[in-house]
């Protein structure tokens, strides 16, 4: 069997909410040895995060001068760290990557922040929605004349934070490779998702986004890229953009002379008026049925519990079955000779590895045994079955 493509690497991750574990996940799922660094004092509470698979988990009273000096110890045994606090944080810590790095100068520091390290906003609160605002994103999302709609957390929290930051750690490890120097990894959320939008940005010049949000072709202003509700209260989503595609759509609704001029937006309203009032008069089943085999781009809204099962999915081993029977996204991208394969589904239990990553940095079991005694760590204790 190959080896894993990030086997070997090894990562020290600081817990957090969305956009760290996702980066971690990645790594992890890819074959990187991931360990959490979670808080001893949180022990028996469990915790939000549900992107653990594949990871350890290792609780430190990270405020506790005894519990930096584990960090270090780790730090000095990994070639990446992973942290999600505000500036200033970590260096208050006495963790900062000018401490740590100057003890293993290999080490990639990446900090994933929404705000950056620097600015006005630098030390603020904020969640996706107000990242993705910041960045001007946001503003392009939502019907013509309602308010923006935020994604879910998809945005910034998943696509302009954990996966780029995933990516400036592949980066760094690759010129690491050549250089032989670790360096800081600065992930912000608001220019991530920034970044994301540049094909936005790149084409308001030839006219794709007129700055006016729900009457372009792809904020659902034009109503060949939309969504419609059927007969049995379900969904269709419409993507025939290309005029072959659109030809194709106009014949599965049987309006082929209807609408000869696809993008002429003076006629979109009455368009939309008849794609609404005809795909109701089927079933979300029925006009999959209709427009199978073809290149109309007209799929089903599929929910998520539908999604893990559609044949296309199942095909493609989009999705993965976990350890307790329940489905979750497998790895992405697929690589032909090493492809992400989570080693394990199930989330890490806290301090379930406390011991054995200390043991794996000189720590002797009496020294572990000191610093539980002193509330520095926590080691979770398996009950006997007996």
């Amino acid at each position: 069997m190959n080896m894993a493509a990030l086997q070997g690497v090894k990562v020290l991750e600081f817990s957090g909410l969305a956009p760290v574990p996702y980066a971690g996940m990645i790594l992890a799922d890819f074959g990187a040895s991931v360990t959490r660094i979670d808080r001893a004092k949180q022990a028996g509470f469990g915790g939000l995060d549900r992107l653990g698979r594949g990871k350890r988990s290792v609780a430190i009273d990270l405020r506790n001068a005894k519990g930096a000096e584990v960090v270090k110890r780790l730090s000095q045994n990994s070639d990446v760290l992973i942290e999600p606090f505000r500036p200033g944080v970590m260096e208050k810590l006495g963790l900062g990557p000018e401490i740590l790095m100057k003890d293993n100068p290999r080490l990639i520091y990446a900090r994933l922040t929404g705000f950056g390290q620097q600015g006005p906003l630098s030390a603020r609160a904020g969640h996706d929605i107000n990242y993705a605002s910041i960045s001007g994103t946001l503003s392009m999302i939502g019907r013509h004349g309602d308010k923006p709609t935020p994604p879910l957390n998809i945005l910034a929290d998943f696509g302009g934070g954990g996966l780029m930051c995933s990516l400036g750690i592949m980066m760094a490890l690759f010129e690491r490779g050549k250089s032989g120097k670790g360096q800081v990894v600065d992930a912000s959320m608001v220019s991530g998702v920034a970044y994301l939008s540049s094909f936005v940005h790149k084409t308001t010049e030839l006219g794709m986004w007129s700055g006016d949000r729900g009457t372009n072709l792809l904020d659902s202003g034009a109503p060949f890229y939309d969504t419609y509700q059927t007969s049995d209260g379900e969904y269709v989503a419409v993507g025939a953009l290309e005029p072959q595609f659109y030809k194709l759509l106009l014949k599965g609704l049987a309006l082929e002379e209807e609408f000869p001029n696809q993008l002429d937006a003076s006629i979109w309203p009455k368009m939309r008026a008849r794609f609404t009032e005809i795909f109701s008069t089927k079933t979300r089943q029925e006009w999959c049925e209709i427009f199978d085999g073809t290149d109309a781009c007209v799929t089903p809204v599929l929910s998520l519990s539908e999604a893990t099962e559609h044949p296309h999915n199942v095909a493609n081993d989009v999705f993965l079955q976990n350890s307790d029977g329940t489905h979750e996204p497998a790895p992405a991208p697929k690589l032909a000779r090493t492809p992400g394969r989570p080693n394990d589904t199930r989330q890490p239990r806290l301090g379930e590895h406390t011991s054995e990553a200390l043991q794996e940095c000189g720590y002797s079991q009496d020294s572990i045994d000191e610093l539980q005694r002193d509330g520095v760590i926590y080691c979770e204790k398996i009950k006997s079955s007996l």
